[in-house]
């Protein structure tokens, strides 16, 4: 691919996106869902209706549109888009990987100005229906698409991942902190190696146990695998396995039922501030990653004309894309704040360079 750019530069993050959760997962046939099955976002008091007779929609992976992660924000960037332009959108679930190509063309077929596939599992899918269909536009985020018609949005999670680390590493009482993934593939990897040198950054002495359970969206599996490590003394678990993640907060919320205050467990959220799915008594802050402005932007981009085709977007700390939300304060003291801070300085400078996958 020849080309990169920055969409979020001089853009301002929107605030005010909707970010609560939704409900449960929609089971209908081939995960076809009307557009309102989803909590809409809260109407725009500024639309313009520029988007008036634009079709745009997104196909999740197997976790899920109410996956209360990356692909949940995407979908509210799309609501936030429908409220604010006019425009119409839609989204298909993925129950299983053979949906993601079917998905797609049932979009490209019903002639949708432009369908997203929404995460890294989407790469093949996206460009296979890019190769057979030239003339429709596509963009998949957390992968890199090579093809005219496709826009491919990826992001530094790595850069956000070390943030949290600096959290994890200096708020622990036991030296001992987890990591879970979902499966092994290049952009987990980039959280998990971003975190474990933001750890090692600032406490030497601790020792990060990595888990991947192979899947995102097995919500008991994410569970087993946060017991395990909770009973091997790890006081902090951060996650980035999609709905899997959601039973390792399960698993602690029992445990701080009965737990001493010196015995509390935490848990870091993935893409969204996860405290407000799952309260500020286990969430000790969340790693944001804004797939929900990034869907968006983009989006509104494709409106006004100026699509993104064949282009390479990589979005980190520089662009406000990722980082910690505002309710960290909740539970991590401002020493601690100040010190993230102090990082995300060094790393947006280029004073620090955290290690990433390809």
């Amino acid at each position: 691919m020849k080309k990169s750019t920055k969409i979020f530069t001089g853009i301002m993050l929107v605030a005010s996106l909707a970010l609560t959760a939704c409900g449960a997962k929609n089971n209908t046939n081939n995960g076809a869902s009307s557009p309102s099955a989803s909590a809409p976002a809260s109407p725009s008091a500024s639309a313009d209706n520029s988007g008036k007779g634009f079709k745009i929609a997104m196909v999740t992976d197997v976790g899920g549109v109410n996956d209360k992660s990356f692909n949940q924000g995407a979908w509210e960037g799309l609501k936030k888009l429908e409220a604010d332009t006019g425009a119409s959108v839609k989204y298909l679930e993925s129950k299983e990987a053979t949906n993601y190509l079917t998905n797609m063309n049932q979009f490209v077929r019903d002639k949708y100005n432009l369908t997203w596939g929404i995460g890294f599992l989407m790469g093949d899918a996206v460009k296979d229906a890019a190769t057979k269909n030239p003339d429709a536009q596509l963009a998949i985020i957390d992968n890199v698409v090579d093809a005219p018609n496709v826009a491919s949005i990826t992001f530094a999670e790595n850069e956000g991942s070390f943030l949290v680390g600096v959290v994890a590493g200096l708020t622990t009482k036991t030296n001992k902190i987890g990591f879970v993934g979902g499966i092994e593939i290049p952009v987990i990897k980039r959280f998990e190696l971003g975190f474990v040198a933001g750890v090692k950054a600032v406490n030497p002495d601790a020792k990060v146990t990595v888990v991947y359970t192979g899947a995102f969206d097995k919500a008991d599996l994410g569970k087993a695998a946060a017991a395990s490590l909770y009973n091997d003394k790890n006081d902090i678990i951060f996650h980035a396995a999609g709905g899997t993640g959601n039973g390792v907060f399960n698993e602690a919320k029992e445990r701080n039922k009965t737990a001493a205050a010196d015995k509390k467990v935490w848990v870091i959220g993935v893409d969204k501030d996860q405290s407000i799915e799952f309260g500020d008594d286990v969430t000790l802050t969340s790693m944001l990653k804004r797939v929900d402005q990034a869907v968006y932007t983009v989006s509104k981009e494709l409106i006004a004309g100026d699509f993104p085709a064949g282009k390479i977007t990589v979005l980190g700390l520089k662009d406000d894309a990722v980082g910690l939300p505002d309710t960290s304060s909740k539970n991590v003291s401002k020493e601690i704040l100040d010190k993230v801070e102090e990082y995300k300085q060094k790393i947006i400078s280029g004073e620090i360079t955290v290690p990433t996958a390809q």
